[in-house]
């Protein structure tokens, strides 16, 4: 049997799964595709989050929170060691991704500390950023680890068109 390929499932995921519809068309698209994928794709991948998508799921409005909580309730955990929290110091200190961010830092370093195949965003600004991705991939080269592959949901839908 094929082993399925793992995946780090970021805070914005189960965000745009479990927002009320947005009247905005990107993020109304996003939600869309979120849910495609969701429904179709999900099954395909080992998921795993971490204890900074507990934390950021679980802020804001009750409500919303506990609708996003029930959707990763299933999800085992990857522990943030000390040396995930140095890699993730590591990314901040080398300006790649904003102090204030720190938490996205994280999201970066604990998937590529595990070692996952894909960590799957919406947040293109600090982490599904090509950009950004590419100096990402030296920093962590350096530091011996590997960057799993970063992309959105859509990029892991399969299409029949």
């Amino acid at each position: 049997m094929k082993m399925k390929e793992t995946l780090y499932l970021e805070t914005t995921i189960p965000s745009y799964l479990k927002a009320k519809q947005s009247r905005d068309i990107v993020q109304a698209a996003r939600q869309q595709i979120t849910t495609e994928w969701w429904d179709d794709r999900l099954k395909d991948f080992e998921i795993f989050i971490s204890q900074v998508v507990v934390e950021e799921a679980s802020e804001g409005d009750p409500f919303a929170s506990a609708k996003r909580m029930e959707a990763l309730k299933t999800f085992p955990l990857l522990e943030i060691t000390e040396e995930v929290i140095n890699l993730a110091d590591k990314i901040i200190l080398e300006k790649i991704i904003p102090e204030k961010a720190v938490r996205d830092a994280l999201h970066i370093a604990v998937a590529s500390y595990h070692e996952m195949s894909y960590l799957l965003s919406w947040n293109c600004k600090h982490i599904a950023n090509a950009q950004i991705i590419n100096r990402l991939r030296k920093t962590l080269a350096d530091e011996r680890f590997e960057l799993p592959v970063i992309c959105t949901p859509e990029e892991l839908l399969e299409r029949s068109e």
